[in-house]
This record gives structure tokens, sequence and C-alpha cells, in this order.
């Protein structure tokens, strides 16, 4: 499809569109996707690492107020201090990764990471606790801006969305993965758990080439055939698919560089809202409040803390798989929609469940609306809400303002996760998603992402390819 033609398929997002031969969709198809599969399990080891950092305090608060004698302020200092360093994370990661390449910000993240698990491993006071989870923060405020990034770089248009899910899968598989072991294992033995998929990112990276086209963008075009051919076999036809990224980066050449003031940026306006509208959106539907109180909500309505958590924890993996399988044949939209749909629901039945309790009305029905209403809500947030929006960031951003406008949406992501640990308000919420998504937000599904930044500098001027004003 050329490029300048991509607006009305973006215009059209629930439309089926007709199967077509495209010389993407061969090469994903006659060469080989085996280094792509494992790249892009290098990468998600920096997911999982995300997942296990994020839930570490929650099965080790007792035991390490208890070995270490802090008090409920200093255990909650350490608990909440992995979004500050988080938010340092974000602030650098767009430029570190334009810098050092997508390779080198992943290395530098796994590197930090493990630092912060040795200082959290030896620490005897507070405050090398604080410093060990603030370099954990930093570490995966790095990592959750490159990830889904890389992947969105190398993997092939009709695998793209698929792959970029899995980010959001492995986070849940650690956040897991770290609650259930940390009911077996010394809160010590667990941070040394968090050691191991930091240094999986460190000498897998060794085997996996660098993203093409940040490779091209650097100049290194010899680098950027051999990364490009590695990914899609030795015996694909590449020929297709380097001229179109090329064409995309060729333009770039007589542009100056880009500053945060760039951001503002009428061209770039339509990309910025949409994926910081996507973030606040996420977070101020409540989600961290949902994932710090979920117990204490399970708990207050009368149902078994222990077993509402287990369920909570299983559910998010089949449910954020179920996502990326669909994520490439309904489309980025349609899920987000569904999702931030069920999420007001399962809210209402939360709500309901204590109004019910308040005014002692049904209070057998308490317990069960207020289970349902947390499933419901965890198991919408996981199909949708919780993986599209960093596979949309990874798509709509030109490849030369990725970097910084990367780090703003990282900033405002973690930023707005902090203020909600403190206000915990999403019923409301649900509904302005829904409109957002329906009204602002494009179909990115089976694009590259030239043509994704083509159709948006189309919508910008307000014209399709035939002159139409577009909505």
């Amino acid at each position: 499809m050329p490029i300048e033609n991509a607006s009305d398929e973006l215009e059209k997002p629930f439309i089926q569109q007709p199967k077509r031969v495209d010389p993407e969709g061969e090469t994903g198809q006659n060469g080989s996707i085996f280094m792509v599969l494992l790249s892009t399990f290098v990468a998600i080891c920096g997911s999982f690492e995300f997942g296990i950092c994020v839930g570490y305090s929650s099965p080790t608060q007792s035991s390490i107020r208890q070995d270490l004698n802090l008090s409920l302020s200093e255990f909650s200092l350490f608990g909440s201090i992995i979004t500050i360093g988080a938010m340092f994370g974000s602030i650098t990661s767009g430029r570190i990764a334009d810098y050092l390449g997508r390779k080198g910000s992943m290395r530098l993240s796994a590197i930090i990471c493990i630092a912060g698990w040795v200082a959290v491993y030896f620490s005897k006071a507070a405050w090398s606790l604080d410093v060990g989870r603030f370099c954990t923060g930093y570490g995966i405020g790095l990592s959750s801006f490159v990830v889904p990034v890389f992947i969105g770089e190398i993997a092939p248009k009709h695998l793209r969305g698929g792959l970029a899910t899995l980010n959001q899968l492995l986070i849940v598989c650690g956040s897991s993965f770290v609650y259930i072991v940390g009911t077996i294992v010394t809160w010590r033995t667990l941070a040394l758990t968090g050691l191991i998929p930091s240094i999986l990112v460190l000498v897998g990276l060794f085997f996996i080439p660098e993203s093409p086209r940040w490779l091209l963008k650097v100049g290194h075009r010899k680098d950027f055939d051999l990364a490009l051919r590695k990914l899609r076999g030795k015996d694909a036809d590449i020929s297709h698919e380097a001229a179109d990224i090329q064409a995309g980066i060729a333009h770039l050449e007589d542009l100056p560089k880009v500053g945060v003031r760039d951001l503002f940026d009428a061209k770039y306006t339509r990309a910025i809202i949409i994926a910081v509208g996507l973030f606040v959106f996420q977070q101020f539907g409540g989600i961290n409040g949902v994932n710090f109180y979920s117990g204490e909500i399970l708990a207050e309505a009368g149902f078994s803390r222990e077993k509402g958590q287990i369920a909570y924890a299983i559910i998010q993996v089949p449910i954020t798989l179920l996502g990326a399988t669909l994520m490439d044949k309904s489309g980025r939209r349609p899920l987000l929609m569904v999702s931030a749909t069920g999420m007001g629901f399962g809210s209402f039945l939360i709500g309901a469940a204590f109004y019910l309790k308040a005014h002692a009305l049904l209070l057998e029905w308490v317990p069960m609306l207020a289970i349902c209403g947390v499933l419901l809500y965890i198991a919408t947030f996981s199909i949708g809400m919780g993986a599209v929006p960093w596979v949309i960031m990874g798509e709509i951003f030109p490849i030369y303002i990725k970097g910084i406008a990367g780090s703003l949406v990282c900033l405002v992501h973690w930023s707005v996760a902090w203020l909600i640990s403190y206000t915990f308000n999403f019923l409301m919420t649900w509904n302005a998603t829904v409109l957002f998504v329906g009204k602002i937000v494009p179909e990115t599904k089976g694009k590259t992402l030239e043509e994704i930044q083509a159709a948006l500098s189309a919508h910008r001027t307000g014209k399709n390819r035939n002159g139409k004003l577009l909505a």
C-alpha cells in the first residue's frame, strides 16, 4: 500500500479489509521469524523484571519490617520510591535509547536493576533498601519505554501487535511469580530471584541484532542491511521492506534536532494527544488503586482475602495472552473500547457491593458482587488497556521524535501512577475512555510504521488522498 494512501485505512478501523499480499507479509511467511522471536524473548525478560520489581513489596512487607525493625512509614517509603525512580528513568529513557541504541538502553537497564537488587539483598537499614528500590525503579523506567519500541521496530507488521502485547503479559507473569514465590522464600532470597531476568537480558543481547530502523537513523547502512537480513531470514526478500524503511527515514536528514518544545508543534499534536491520553485514562481508570487495595476491597466486602488475591493473580495471565492473540485480528481500537467498558462495569459492581453493605441491603450478595467486580475489572484491563497503549506508543511517533516523545509519555504514565496511589477514584472515568478511543485513537493493525506516520500527517492537514476532509 502506498504510504500516501494509508489515511483511508486508519479512518475505518472496524471494517475488515480483504487479505492482500505485500512484501513484508511475504517476508513473514517465507523468511525465518526465529530471530524475531528470540529478540522479542530477550526484550521481554526486561518486562518480567518489571513485574518482579513492582510486585516485590507486597509479599515481603511483614518480614522486612520485622527483620529490619522498620516503621510503617519507612516501609511505605520503600514501597513507593520505585515510582520516583521510574519517573527519572522515563525522563531519560528516550535520549538514552536514541544515543546508546535500543540494545544499549536495555543493557543499561539490566545493569542498574542488578545493582538495585544487590543493594536490597545486603540491606541492613532503611536507607540501603530505598537506594536499591530506587535503582530498580530507574531500571524499569528505562525498560518501560525501550522494550515496546524495540519490539515494534523489529517485528513484521502482521506480528507486531501480538508480539508487543507480550510486554504486558510478561509484566503480569513477573508480578504473579513474585507474589507466589514470596510466600515460600525469605525476602532476601526473593531479591536474588530478581537478578535472573536481568542476567538473561545481558546474555541474550549478545545474540540478537540491533533495531534496523535505529541503525539506519544513525547512518550505519551496512549494519542496517545485516540486521534486517538476520531478522527476516537469509532466504527472505528484504528489498521492499528495506526500501520502505529508507523512504521513511530519508527525509529526516534535513530536519533539525527535536527538543521538548518541538513536541508541541502542530504536526505532532495528534500523536502526543493519543499517547498521553491513553496513559492518563489507563491510570485514572484506577488500575493502581485496584492493584494496591484489591485485598482490602475483598476483605471489607466479606470475601476471603487470600482466595481473592490468588484468583486476581491467576486471571491476568490467560486474559493478557488472549489479548495478544486478538491484537492483530480485531485491531487495537475494539480491544480498547471493550476493555474500558468492562472496567467501568467492574467498577460499578464494586461500588454496588459497598452501597448494599452500607445500607444493609442484600448482604449475602455483597461478597459475590465484590469479587465479580474485581475480577471483571482486572480481566478487561488485561485484555486491552493494559497492553494496547504501550503498543500504540511504539507505533505512532516518527522515529526522529520517538525518543523524546516516549520519555514524555512514560513520565506522564509514572507521574499519574504515583498520583493514583494516593487518589483512588476510578468509578466515573470509563465512559470518557470509550469516547476518547472512539474519537481520537486510530487503528494501526496491519499498517507499517511509515504508513501510520503518513496517515497521521494526512489527518493533521484535514484531507485524505481524494481531498475529502477527515473526521
